[in-house]
């Protein structure tokens, strides 16, 4: 399931509910900004940890509210572990991000950050 927003930011959802979950479909989500062909050469992937998602409409407000942090292209979402991979031209601001997450009512773990540079394109 791929749904587009009006700023231009695609929510790409898949995989089954957690088992109990009646309010989603999704436990992995993917958000990207700007167009398909836009280049990804020189971008940081940077992996946080965010604790208290249970469905994949946990999985989207995480993904639309760091989605939302100034230069930010990309977020990727696993619900079974926590993780999200932010991509992005620089290093973000830590703070931006779990400002973020707090925002979608969820905690970004402590300490946990996993910094790298992915080159595409």
């Amino acid at each position: 399931m791929t749904d587009t927003n009006t700023d231009n930011t695609s929510i790409n959802a898949a995989a089954p509910a957690m088992d109990g979950c009646t309010c989603c479909d999704s436990t992995k989500a993917a958000v990207t900004t700007g167009s398909d062909s836009e280049e990804t050469t020189g971008m940081t992937t940077t992996t946080y940890t965010v604790i208290g998602m249970t469905c994949g409409h946990c999985v989207n407000a995480v993904s639309i509210e760091i989605g939302t942090v100034a230069g930010v292209n990309g977020v990727e979402v696993d619900l079974t572990t926590g993780a999200v991979h932010v991509t992005s031209a620089a290093p973000l601001d830590r703070a931006d991000v779990a400002s973020a997450v707090d925002e979608a009512g969820y905690t970004l773990a402590e300490g946990d950050v996993e910094a790298g540079t992915g080159r595409t394109g």
